[in-house]
């Protein structure tokens, strides 16, 4: 392949989970941009179609509920049995309840664990039973930051985006022998829907804002470029590792300039 073609999606058959907003739209809107097929797929199935007119041309969508193993396989095997093959398939959805650990409810810690970790899973599974067969192939989960630092309220969501990483790798391992790979990208701070709370908080906005060196929120289209490489012939060579798009975040620790720098 030529180099001037390495990032094209031509001919490839992407889903996106998780389209409906946020990143998830982004990607989507990406990978059509990008020339992929793409199938938008979300729990909120009239979202998904609206990102899939949107994104035009022959773009579809689905309804997929990540907790559900029967609902995931269902999606993917509905595209295989359109298009013949499932080449990228991209992961965005996770929950956070912001609790401290002796805060938390049972009800809460098996909520989060079912959307970021049992969801993952289930996702992988499927993608990888495609996959594997067909020996080619990239899933894309998304991890965080969150899976190397913290901060009071956070410690289960990083615990599991430090999950979704590991079975990311694990993954790797299992699927790289039949040219199957999968990787992670591991955003900062994003503004989206999700963190609209944040956002409306100006002393927590800037907080976070300034943890980068960028000082600034990222936007969702800014994780569209790490995704679709990860997905795309110019990553051959990259399996079982993350991409932080963080501006900076876990580079810098904290935001003092000695003097006379």
């Amino acid at each position: 392949m030529s180099k001037s073609h390495m990032f094209d999606l031509t001919g490839k058959v992407a889903a996106v989970i998780g389209g409906a907003s946020g990143i998830g739209e982004a990607v989507t809107l990406g990978a059509v941009s990008m020339g992929a097929t793409t199938v938008c797929l979300d729990v909120k199935a009239e979202a998904a179609a609206a990102t899939a007119a949107k994104a035009g041309g022959s773009t579809e969508s689905g309804a997929i509920d990540i907790t559900d193993a029967a609902s995931v396989n269902s999606a993917l095997d509905a595209i295989v049995a359109r298009h013949g093959q499932l080449d990228i398939l991209i992961c965005t959805p996770s929950i956070n309840v912001r609790k401290k650990i002796l805060d938390y409810q049972d009800e809460e810690l098996q909520r989060v664990l079912k959307v970021n970790i049992t969801g993952n899973f289930n996702v992988l599974q499927a993608a990888g039973r495609i996959m594997v067969p067909q020996k080619r192939g990239s899933i894309v989960l998304f991890s965080s930051i969150r899976s190397l630092v913290v901060e009071p309220g956070q410690a289960l969501y990083s615990a599991t985006k430090a999950g979704i990483l590991q079975l990311a790798r694990g993954a790797a391992c299992e699927f790289g022998p039949s040219g199957v790979r999968v990787n992670c990208v591991g955003p900062g701070v994003v503004e989206t829907p999700l963190t609209a709370p944040i956002k409306a908080n100006p002393d927590w906005y800037n907080a976070y804002a300034s943890k980068n060196a960028f000082n600034r929120w990222a936007q969702p289209e800014e994780m569209v470029g790490p995704t679709l490489f990860l997905a795309s012939d110019a990553a051959s060579y990259v399996n079982g590792t993350i991409i932080y798009a963080d501006g900076g975040w876990l580079a810098q620790d904290g935001r003092f300039t000695p003097p006379g720098m």
